[in-house]
């Protein structure tokens, strides 16, 4: 009883079609409309229309990854009354056709955070990686953050000073760049303006804030994916704890526990990505899988290596820091024991999550770090076997 194998595809611009894609093994896309603005409504017309395209090649859509939470939203300021609206009448056009999984994130200004895009990989192949001290001369240097100071300790601000002090114009712009990446499927960047605004707007918002108002907004749209067959699944913070001054309340299995008690429903779930967790040095993503399984309605398989700094490298799937054994086990358990329960839910949307860029890649252009063909392919050919190989072992 293995998985629902699944690929992250950003739409008819993403430089990897579907016809590729069905021929990885995968059977469902994750996809997201993202020619709509965030914050508006997602129309039955537009979901159905993409819809079709993914079917008429012979797969099917599962999972919507994602529907963007909009700033306003994570401040509870200005409309974000409407914008919550707007959010729920889009879980009920989601659910309306047919789609049953949403994951999203409340991770303030940046989506993600890397400081390396083209890491050269043992192999050769290209990876991403993010470390502190780079980040930190970005933050204090380049950026030159309001009181960051406070944030570092005075080993770590030395280092960054001697760090920022050998980079030439064009390294510093480098570094600019890959930090202000924006959203997945989208390589446009913030400004440093554009950023220091965003960032100013959560001076006044702390990490008991970001918290009440996350508890706030699952409390709001989980009646309405209830009511539509939708399982909610929030991605954990990437990486997970505090850069920039910004809170992070999706990081450890503490955020976790908050957030499923906020509504007692299979709806309130998870997306158990083992990238983003994994990078958390205080994360056992074993752990976590076997503690939460049962709220688990989303898999993000991804492996990293990490340091007690805060240092990660994104690793091929079956090697790393992340025990993508112990995990995969775990996951697999618990969607017998769905099935056995009686839950339709039983069998979970899977991914694999990122993958190097390899040789056949080199020459398509407009691919996102992480979401190349092949090695993306390797990692769920990987998965699958290992899948195959617990299913088989464990009589599941």
């Amino acid at each position: 009883m293995g998985f629902e194998h699944t690929w992250r595809w950003f739409g008819p611009k993403d430089p990897i079609s579907l016809k590729e894609i069905k021929q990885t093994g995968a059977t469902g896309i994750v996809t997201a409309l993202h020619h709509i603005k965030t914050g508006d409504v997602w129309t039955i017309d537009e979901i159905v229309k993409r819809k079709k395209m993914i079917e008429d090649e012979g797969l099917t859509w599962p999972v919507v990854e994602s529907v963007p939470v909009h700033e306003n939203i994570k401040k509870r300021k200005g409309n974000y009354q409407i914008l919550i609206e707007n959010y729920k009448s889009t879980i009920r056009n989601i659910g309306a056709c047919g789609i049953n999984v949403i994951c999203y994130n409340f991770m303030p200004v940046l989506d993600w955070s890397r400081t390396d895009l083209n890491v050269i990989f043992r192999d050769g192949s290209i990876t991403t990686k993010f470390e502190s001290t780079p980040f930190a001369a970005f933050d204090l240097f380049i950026l030159k953050r309001k009181n960051a100071e406070k944030d570092y300790s005075q080993e770590k601000y030395k280092a960054a000073k001697i760090y920022y002090e050998k980079l030439d114009e064009d390294k510093k712009q480098k570094l600019i760049e890959t930090v202000l990446l924006g959203l997945p499927g989208s390589l446009e960047t913030y400004t440093l303006d554009e950023f220091r605004n965003a960032l100013s707007e959560y001076d006044e918002i702390g990490e008991e804030e970001l918290r009440n108002n996350l508890y706030l907004f699952i409390k709001e749209i989980i009646p309405a994916a209830e009511e539509s067959g939708v399982l909610m699944a929030i991605h954990p913070d990437d990486p997970p704890f505090a850069l920039l001054g910004l809170p992070r309340v999706v990081s450890n299995k503490n955020d976790i526990e908050q957030i499923l008690n906020t509504v007692e429903s299979n709806n309130n779930g998870i997306t158990m990505c083992t990238g983003s967790f994994g990078a958390g040095y205080f994360n056992d993503c074993v752990e976590i899988a076997e503690r939460f399984a049962d709220r688990i309605n989303f898999v993000h398989l991804r492996n990293v290596m990490r340091n007690k700094d805060g240092d990660f490298l994104e690793e091929n799937h079956l090697e790393g820091d992340v025990d993508m054994y112990g995990v995969i086990k775990a996951l697999l358990v618990e969607q017998k024991r769905r099935k056995e329960s009686g839950r339709e839910d039983y069998k979970m949307p899977m991914r694999p999550d990122h993958g190097h860029l390899m040789i056949p890649d080199l020459h398509r252009d407009g691919i996102y770090p992480g979401y190349s063909l092949f090695g993306r392919m390797r990692g769920l050919a990987e998965l699958r076997g290992l899948e195959l190989g617990i299913t088989r072992s464990l009589k599941l």
